[in-house]
């Protein structure tokens, strides 16, 4: 049973983020995300104009002669979203709790599926996939996501990007458009780091991988105010910091910069986009820039 002041944050949500994509976010994402989803349906002889790159070498060096590959567009796209709900998510120096901010981020793109046509999927995933709500159109579909991100309590703490990743080419076989919305705050080991990069890598050569990278802006820095101790909420493991020492909250913004801008280099290394908000920014005003830069480079 979900209590009161919990159904209300929900519909709050659903009725703010319903409202902006109405008014801000009209057509937007309909022009960036129009003609993902393709399917291959005949191969012809090749006519004078077709594009070089349409050019099926196999059928043509077979027959002798050029033939080019057709596709015909999807009328739907299925749009996937991988929500990282594990324990850093329950932080939050502003108004809202960065699991909050992922859940009004889920909610937007939820919409924007809903009102063109596609289906919309949800993953929610902790050091392990935690739950699966298979793609479906429909705005009560809708609620039940955004639904399922507020109420949902995961059993684990940590964080598995790699896992989640794995899970979504298993159960998503047609090409999808996946929002991995996380703090990608899982693991400094080096090599964890390289394979994290190389599944996201073999995976986004299938579906439209786009990472959303949350973060808090008291993540950053250490108050002036003493003895503090500061606790990792994924493995429990308190730190202590003298934050009335200018050197030491000097040395711990720069720790937390630096471990930001791995996040930061880990999506561009495996050339995914990175939208990257905070728990102080307007989502929607966010994510309807980042569709227009997108729209920009389509061109």
């Amino acid at each position: 049973m979900l209590s009161p002041e919990l159904i209300k944050k929900i519909k709050r949500i659903h009725i703010k983020t319903g409202r902006k994509v109405n008014t801000m976010m009209a057509g937007q994402y309909k022009s960036v995300f129009r003609g993902m989803g393709i399917e291959f349906e005949e191969v012809r002889e090749y006519s004078p104009g077709d594009e070089v790159k349409s050019i099926d070498w196999k059928v043509s060096a077979r027959l002798g002669r050029p033939f080019v590959k057709l596709f015909r567009e999807e009328r739907e796209l299925i749009v996937m979203l991988l929500v990282d709900m594990s324990a850093s998510g329950i932080f939050g120096t502003t108004e809202n709790l960065k699991r909050e901010t992922a859940a009004e981020i889920a909610a937007i793109l939820a919409f924007n599926a809903i009102r063109n046509n596609d289906k919309i999927g949800l993953i929610l995933f902790t050091d392990r996939v935690e739950k699966y709500i298979p793609p479906k159109k429909g705005s009560a579909h809708v609620w039940r996501v955004i639904k399922e991100i507020f109420a949902f309590e995961p059993k684990n703490k940590g964080t598995n990007i790699i896992d989640a990743v794995q899970y979504l080419g298993r159960v998503c076989r047609k090409k999808s458009v996946s929002f991995l919305i996380s703090d990608f705050l899982n693991s400094d080991n080096p090599e964890i780091l390289y394979q994290q990069a190389h599944r996201l890598k073999v995976t986004s050569k299938k579906h439209e991988l786009i990472g959303v990278l949350l973060s808090d802006p008291g993540e950053f820095q250490l108050p002036a105010s003493g003895i503090i101790y500061v606790q990792d909420l994924e493995t429990g493991e308190y730190l202590a910091f003298d934050a009335s020492d200018q050197s030491t909250r000097r040395g711990f913004h720069e720790q937390k910069l630096m471990e930001y801008q791995q996040s930061r280099n880990l999506l561009n290394i495996c050339e995914m986009d990175c939208i990257e908000i905070n728990t102080g920014d307007d989502s929607a005003d966010v994510l309807t820039r980042y569709f227009r830069s997108r729209e920009l480079r389509k061109r």
